[in-house]
């Protein structure tokens, strides 16, 4: 592992402009590529981070969702009823304290995350194969520096 405090201060903030640049670009350019051609009228992004986070967290609250999410709560359950409404989430009231309640993904949702993905998935896997080997070399080697510097900007997010 490098030092960072070793690494030249223009080379970390020519980095750091490069991703801040290129990161949003690639999220919003997959993106329309997943509207394009998901077969359901495609849930907004807080929608999806949420499905998501309920998927790999069966039983949080909407406390929990909002804290992982860096969403206000009053918002989180806002969405909760949206989707209650549409069948993507379920409501169960908690065992021990009646006025809590956990959240667990419906069937329907489970089913269209995974659509996404499979969606992402080959979007994703369909550009890579348009680079070299040095640059599908050099991103591999990325992705586990890349999800190091989400959990440093967003502990949550592990």
């Amino acid at each position: 592992m490098t030092d960072s405090s070793s690494v030249p201060s223009r080379d970390i903030d020519r980095t750091a402009s490069g991703l801040a640049a290129c990161l949003p670009a690639l999220h919003r350019a997959l993106d329309r590529h997943i509207a394009a051609s998901y077969p359901h009228p495609k849930p907004p992004e807080g929608q999806l981070a949420l499905l998501r986070f309920v998927a790999r967290n069966e039983g949080a609250t909407v406390r929990e969702a909002a804290q992982a999410l860096l969403m206000k709560p009053n918002n989180v359950s806002t969405l909760v009823s949206r989707m209650t409404e549409a069948g993507l989430l379920e409501r169960r009231q908690d065992s021990a304290d009646k006025r809590g309640a956990h959240l667990y993904p419906t069937d329907t949702a489970r089913r269209r995350l995974a659509e996404v993905r499979e969606l992402e998935t080959a979007h994703i896997r369909q550009a890579l194969m348009s680079l070299t080997d040095g640059e599908l070399g050099a991103l591999g080697s990325a992705v586990g520096a890349l999800t190091a510097l989400t959990s440093r900007l967003h502990p949550a997010a592990r």
